[in-house]
């Protein structure tokens, strides 16, 4: 039975899918990315005459029959492998030929590996159940996650240590643990990000120097980190008027709104995920736990010292019922950003809204 392999798992091996199915899923683009770029180098050997036909979803739903036509389709000039199509974006794919792709799984007599990119692909579903009985190759591109209690999080040292190893492989430079796990401070979790901020670090550094975390505040943290910093700030006390200065400061500095939202997310999640520890907790003993105790689970650190203490007063602000719909919210923005809202003006004001529905409460008058 084949079992879903993360990203990072999958980078390392050697061997590709051969035929049928290859699903990436995950909302993270650049380890899909990264997991493409390893299929296509390992099938094509470098070569550029073997065929490789690439779709984009979101532009528009291919034709099953097209797909399907250009998997058996030999090439007249590659070397008779196997034949890669990538369709990118694919979730309106899926849904749409979600019958076929499950009777496609279970014939595994393509000849041909068909690559879908896809957000989301619950294990509950049949089609999901199949490609984990057959042949099918599933890849997690997800943030790492480990297990808290009865919550995933993202797994920070897990991270830390890829960033140590993308340092060493890229970029021909020692990237400390301590540095690591800053600019993952500094950053979040989100991967392209993070590789652009290991370039700009390579070209302050000689080849094989060690980079300190020193190094790290100096040339990643600077105006830039700074900003974003202070908006997550502003956002998690309420203080939408400051928010909004700072997102116009942001903005003005060329940052698009979705870049914007990608480390404003990633502090708020931990306030949600905070609150669902914070319930759970409570449920099971009938007592309100420690906010410090229920902070330190979802991941935040007293660093620097204070760093906690103002972690629960932005938690007690933000208060438990908007904490607990802020997945939801998160979602809602990031979708319409990708969405309905992808123009630029219309996005500042999906971001903008968000700051107002955190905002502190008007007091009440005497």
């Amino acid at each position: 039975m084949a079992e879903t392999v993360h990203v990072f798992d999958f980078l390392k091996s050697s061997v590709a899918p051969t035929a049928g199915l290859c699903v990436l899923f995950g909302d993270e683009p650049f380890l899909r990315q990264l997991a493409r770029e390893h299929i296509r180098g390992i099938m094509t050997k470098g070569d550029a005459d073997t065929p490789v036909s690439q779709h984009d979803g979101s532009e528009r739903t291919p034709e099953w029959r097209d797909v399907m036509d250009e998997l058996a389709t030999a090439s007249l000039f590659g070397g008779g492998g196997a034949r890669l199509v990538e369709l990118r974006e694919a979730d309106s794919f899926v849904s749409a030929f979600r019958q076929k792709l499950e009777d496609f799984v279970s014939r595994a007599k393509s000849h041909g590996v068909l690559v879908l990119e896809v957000s989301e692909f619950p294990g509950n579903t049949r089609l999901a159940k199949m490609s984990a009985e057959g042949t099918a190759t599933v890849v997690d591109c997800r943030p790492p996650q480990k297990t808290v209690g009865k919550n995933k999080v993202v797994d920070e040292a897990v991270i830390a240590r890829w960033l140590s190893d993308w340092a060493k492989t890229h970029h021909d430079m020692q990237l400390s643990s301590d540095a690591a796990k800053l600019l993952l401070d500094l950053t979040g979790p989100v991967f392209g990000v993070l590789a652009q901020d290991l370039a700009k670090l390579s070209l302050f550094v000689t080849k094989g120097q060690k980079v300190t975390p020193e190094m790290v505040q100096e040339i990643v943290g600077g105006w830039k980190a700074k900003s974003m910093w202070d908006l997550g700030d502003a956002v998690a006390d309420g203080n939408a008027a400051d928010a909004l200065v700072q997102l116009e400061h942001v903005l003005q500095a060329g940052e698009h709104p979705l870049a914007i939202t990608g480390s404003l997310a990633w502090g708020l999640r931990r306030f949600a995920l905070a609150t669902r520890i914070f319930r759970e907790m409570k449920q099971r003993s009938g007592v309100n736990p420690s906010l410090r105790e229920v902070l330190l689970q979802a991941g935040f650190k007293d660093w620097p010292v204070g760093t906690l203490a103002k972690a629960e007063g932005r938690l007690k602000q933000i208060g438990s019922q908007r904490a607990g719909q802020l997945y939801r919210w998160l979602l809602e923005l990031d979708l319409s950003l990708k969405g309905t809202h992808s123009n630029e003006r219309r996005a500042r004001w999906a971001v903008e809204r968000l700051f107002l529905r955190l905002a502190k409460a008007k007091p009440k008058s005497p």
